[in-house]
């Protein structure tokens, strides 16, 4: 066996060694939904020798609700972020990397600072802003931002995939009697898709795994999405029930692992474009 095989051997094997220690609580999580209460933190290992499934149907009938309102609430939440990241971010993109107006780099410049700004600095104008128009309590907080372009991290990501694309397309068009609206949606959107696909599901993600801002904006147990059910949930018992708890988690990690699996290939190819622009 020659060194340079060796040599990717042990590679592999940290890899793999290295991959199964940041997968070992999700897989702990998993094996602990599925024993009994009683047992659960008693055994650090993986092997299941008493499979119970009461976890999952106590923690689905825990609440006045089924678990899957709260689940059906987060996708209320998720679906309208997502539309408006895409629509906003987008248009906000190609005015940056195509028109030319007014102090453009100032604009451009300060759009990349606000990525620096701390949710914890904007938080309290913000739910004063939404306090006064009666928003607290509804979605509305957490989705109608989206549709003002205040994700600046989508907005360079698509800004960055833009400037990659040649203009002679657009100068093509332009000759054509095509304007920037038609330019916009004839021509750089399609091109654009790995980047919106980018876009979409990192907003799933982050909007789904989302505590903090839906805990500021949603008092009311029957506006709870996924997150704070799972914390309700242990707040509202003396105690904790963490079966119920880690099979619920489960059922929560069940969709942000099938738009990760079924995304993967946008995803990659996002990345890697807008990354070598």
């Amino acid at each position: 066996m020659t060194e340079r095989r060796i040599r990717a051997l042990l590679k592999h094997f940290l890899l793999v060694l290295c991959a199964l220690t940041m997968l070992y609580p999700v897989l702990w999580m998993v094996v602990g939904s599925l024993r009994p209460k009683s047992e659960i933190f008693r055994n650090p290992g993986l092997a299941l020798t008493d499979l119970r499934l009461e976890n999952y149907t106590d923690g689905w009938h825990a609440y006045a609700e089924p678990f899957g309102y709260y689940m059906i609430n987060s996708l209320i939440v998720v679906i309208g972020a997502i539309l408006g990241n895409l629509v906003a971010c987008s248009m906000a993109a190609y005015a940056f990397a195509r028109l030319e107006f007014r102090a453009k780099r100032v604009w451009f410049a300060i759009m990349l600072v606000t990525i620096m700004l701390p949710i914890h600095v904007i938080i309290v104008p913000q739910y004063v802003l939404f306090s006064e128009l009666d928003w607290v309590n509804t979605f509305l907080p957490l989705i109608v931002p989206k549709f003002l372009a205040t994700d600046a991290f989508f907005v360079f990501l698509m800004v960055q995939f833009i400037r990659g694309i040649p203009r002679e397309l657009d100068e093509a068009a332009r000759i054509d009697g095509a304007g920037h609206a038609r330019i916009f949606l004839s021509i750089i959107l399609p091109l654009m898709v790995p980047a919106l696909a980018t876009t979409a599901i990192f907003t799933f993600i982050w909007t789904w795994n989302d505590f903090y801002s839906q805990l500021i904006y949603l008092t009311d147990p029957g506006m709870y999405t996924t997150p704070l059910a799972l914390r309700a949930f242990v707040d509202q018992q003396a105690e904790t029930d963490w079966g119920s708890v880690f099979a619920m988690s489960v059922l929560s990690l069940v969709p942000v692992f099938l738009v990760f699996l079924v995304g993967q290939r946008f995803l990659l190819k996002g990345i890697a474009t807008t990354g070598g622009k």
